[in-house]
């Protein structure tokens, strides 16, 4: 019978005899009826079946051969390995010794003999409490002044269970050890034992190198001092004295020896009248036994020199002597004060006549002012308005695109962490809010600095293709929020204009069109008329009454069909603000129920474009990584600061950030690291400006640092001061996208 205990040798064998069995049985019921034939095809499929168990047994044999010759592979390799993780752990320079779950695993001799008395029982296997038992109670463990053996176990502990430590360990004979150890993921501690006697007791000498030359240079000091100094102790016995007091107060060189006296000093200064004036009340105050408090006098030699000497108690009841030569102060303050009184005699003198002339001219201003004030009121009556409010909103240049830059760089970073979808949606909607906001704030700044008359434009050779082409990308999903079909007319022709002002216009134009003319069409194109190119924008929207045709372009003034669209009756206040100022002529021609067209003329240019065909477009995608780049930000504001510097880590910079000039100077010179590019606000607090900032950076480090300005004074002065520096500036509130293509082209750290 077979037995799965069996070896396979003996399954082979039983199978063998059973087989044999079979077959004589066979051959001896040969004679028996019909049978015999089904016996023998039985004793056959009992044959084969015996043939393929064998079979199956021989190769599993050999699998389990060649399964153990495998494990008995690795485990040599794993021999191999241990022994050399072994031969390296040996190999350190310093001592090393692994534990886990509490229990020591491996160490090597440097770790184990540091301790001579108890190496012998540190051996793998030992408990860490009891490893650190053993060093406590070692006779070569320098102990701490009133540290027990207990204290320095507790601490040992204390040390083990944080995630990582570094500490010094003293040693009986001066020797002194660093222990680093840290936690593994596997709950296991690592330690590192490595010696730094060579290394304290060099640092011991240089300290004591460093006191003796600051002691020497305490002892060069107090020589070449201009006050005569004097020490006494609470005998009053003189301990030291430099020359210059010897020079003040004429001693005996024998009195100005160390042990001296106080007494002594006394009796022979009052003896030999040095001074003029008795001693008494210095002499009280320097026998007084306690809290003396500071005394300052000043006494006269019979020579005529004069001495401020001040007398202040030191530690331990000594005190300190202190003289001063102010012969030259006094004589000089004595001089001023005749001056003084001359003077005073001669000021009366012309104060009188000038008084007597200032009446007069009194008299004529009065009657003057009263005649200019008429004027003045007229005048600031009938500009008080305009004035308000140009100032509100140039006001507003900074205070309102401060806080909104920060907005937008903090949304910027908010957009680029990885929010959910309704994060990301919300995020979307603010950022489109923020741009209207933004939108407002310049069309209200636009209006300002045109109402003032002052603006400086920037005259250009312009190629109409840079202001069109954009339009119908920037308003393609406007138009379509409009039901609204969007047309714009592709055009060769350059014209002479201010560019940005230029592209305002045909913005506002467009916006109008579209917004007015929902379920129509709106087209944009240019004819050429002469020496003129006319920029044209046609709509179908429900035409503009006659009454209505010079109202639209006041400030605020909407039509009556506007409710519910966006906008605050800007845009047109604009377009005829800044053709008036430009001199291109605007038209409109409207039909109510049919639509209108607005025409603006320009001049065409002769010379070729000086600006390039397409304007710099807005990059899209994901922010990416400027990892190796640090930038400096100058900025005031410390809302605007927190967000650029969130920003620029989010992108992988490092950032620094100063609030002005000198803060941006000391922080540069502590760390002694040279920013890749420095990031500025023009306007700083008081007089100091973000241009200050760089030139100082640029002129203490030697090196013409790349630099943008990003500010919302938007004057040509400003950009001028800024070119004559090279430095690049960048309006707020400033675009993210913006800001990092400045930064990658300055410092060529994009990708």
């Amino acid at each position: 019978m077979l037995r799965p205990t069996d070896s396979p040798e003996r399954q082979i064998e039983k199978l063998t005899r059973i087989n044999e069995a079979l077959i004589t049985r066979l051959d001896r019921s040969s004679t028996i009826g019909s049978s015999a034939y089904s016996l023998f095809q039985t004793a056959t499929a009992l044959e084969k079946e015996v043939h393929d168990r064998t079979h199956d047994l021989h190769a599993a044999l050999a699998d389990l051969s060649l399964k153990n010759r495998e494990l008995a592979l690795a485990h040599a390799n794993a021999e191999r390995a241990r022994q050399n993780l072994v031969n390296a752990i040996e190999a350190m320079q310093e001592g090393f010794a692994l534990f886990s779950n509490g229990a020591l695993v491996i160490c090597n001799r440097r770790f184990r003999n540091l301790l001579t008395d108890v190496s012998h029982r540190i051996e793998p296997g030992i408990a860490f409490d009891r490893y650190a038992a053993l060093v406590s109670t070692s006779q070569e463990l320098e102990l701490a002044e009133g540290q027990t053996a207990e204290d320095w176990y507790n601490f040992r502990i204390a040390q083990s269970r944080r995630p990582k430590a570094t500490f010094t360990v003293a040693l009986k004979g001066d020797r002194w050890l660093q222990v680093s150890e840290r936690q593994t993921l596997g709950g296991g501690l690592a330690i590192l034992h490595t010696d730094v006697t060579d290394m304290v007791r060099q640092q011991r000498r240089e300290q004591e190198k460093i006191i003796d030359a600051q002691a020497n240079l305490a002892r060069v000091t107090f020589e070449h001092l201009i006050q005569g100094l004097s020490t006494f102790n609470s005998d009053g016995d003189l301990v030291s004295c430099n020359n210059r007091f010897r020079d003040l107060v004429p001693l005996p060189y024998a009195l100005t020896r160390s042990g001296v006296g106080i007494d002594n000093i006394i009796d022979y200064l009052v003896g030999h009248e040095i001074f003029q004036h008795p001693w008494g009340e210095q002499d009280d105050w320097i026998h007084g036994l306690r809290f003396r408090t500071p005394m300052r006098v000043e006494l006269h030699r019979n020579d005529g020199v004069i001495l401020d000497a001040s007398f202040q108690r030191l530690p331990e009841n000594g005190f300190i002597a202190m003289f001063t030569d102010v012969t030259a102060e006094r004589e000089v303050t004595k001089a001023l004060q005749q001056a003084k009184d001359t003077l005073e005699a001669r000021v009366e003198e012309r104060t009188a006549a000038l008084t007597r002339a200032n009446e007069e001219l009194t008299r004529e201003i009065r009657e003057r002012q009263a005649f200019e004030f008429a004027l003045r009121e007229a005048k600031e009556t009938a500009e008080a308005a305009n004035l308000s409010k140009n100032r509100f909103l140039r006001a507003a240049s900074h205070d309102l695109l401060q806080p909104m830059s920060a907005a937008k760089l903090f949304l910027s970073t908010l957009q680029s962490s990885g929010l959910d979808e309704g994060q990301a949606d919300v995020a979307q909607r603010l950022g489109r809010a923020f741009m209207s906001m933004e939108a407002l704030l310049h069309a209200l700044l636009d209006i300002s600095r045109l109402d003032t008359g002052k603006e400086e434009f920037n005259w250009a050779n312009v190629p109409l293709s840079r202001i069109l082409d954009p339009l119908r990308d920037e308003f393609q999903e406007l138009a379509t929020g409009y039901a609204q079909s969007l047309r714009v007319v592709p055009s060769s022709l350059t014209v002479r204009s201010d560019p940005t002002y230029l592209r305002r216009i045909a913005q506002n134009l467009v916006s109008n069109a579209i917004k007015y003319s929902e379920h129509g069409r709106v087209l944009v194109g240019v004819r050429r008329r002469g020496g003129k190119a006319v920029l044209e924008v046609w709509d179908t929207g429900p035409g503009i009454a006659p009454d209505d045709q010079e109202r639209i372009f006041e400030e605020f003034h909407r039509l009556g069909d506007a409710g519910g669209k966006p906008g605050m009756g800007l845009g047109l206040s604009i377009v005829q603000r800044a053709c008036a100022q430009l001199g291109h002529a605007l038209s409109l021609s409207s039909e109510v129920g049919r639509g209108s067209v607005f025409r603006v003329s320009l001049d065409l240019a002769e010379d070729r474009p000086s600006l390039s065909a397409s304007p710099p477009m807005e990059p899209t995608g994901s922010f990416g990584p400027m990892q190796n780049v640090i930038g400096l930000v100058v900025e005031n504001d410390p809302e605007v600061r927190a967000a650029m510097t969130v920003l620029m880590e989010s992108w992988g910079m490092g950032a620094l950030d100063v609030g002005s000039t000198q803060e941006a100077v000391d922080l540069i010179r502590e760390i002694d690291v040279t920013p890749d590019i420095v990031i500025a606000d023009f306007q700083l607090d008081g007089a100091d400006t973000g241009l200050d900032s760089i030139a100082a950076l640029r002129t203490m480090t030697g090196q013409n640092l790349p630099a943008l300005l990003v500010t919302a004074d938007r004057s040509r002065s400003l950009r001028r001061g800024a070119a004559e520096l090279g430095v690049k500036v960048l309006s707020k509130p400033v675009s993210p996208w913006r800001l990092m293509a400045a930064i990658r082209a300055l410092t060529r750290s994009g990708t």
